[in-house]
């Protein structure tokens, strides 16, 4: 079970390090429609999507990135409180 834990634990640190780069790209122009770019919107926009429907951005600055990576830790911080709990 711990095996499975740091699993879970090393695809949640590598799905943050991807919000992180993908956010970081709309600074730089034409990086999101790099292949690379596209790729990471494929895979972080349905997540940061979520929060944006509930978060309208403060002029050119959108907030919703934070609450999900946010969000995205407590989950992770949940997650080994499960197996803490139940499994270890």
């Amino acid at each position: 079970m711990l095996q499975l834990l740091n699993i879970l634990l090393f695809a949640f640190q590598i799905y943050s390090f991807g919000l992180i780069i993908y956010i970081f790209m709309s600074w730089f122009p034409g990086a999101r429609e790099s292949s690379f770019g596209m790729l990471l919107t494929k895979i972080c926009e349905p997540y940061l999507e979520i929060f944006r429907r509930f978060i309208p951005p403060l002029g050119m600055i959108d907030l919703s990135p934070i609450v999900a990576i946010f969000v995205l830790q407590l989950a992770r911080t949940g997650l080994i409180t499960f197996f803490r709990m139940f499994l270890l």
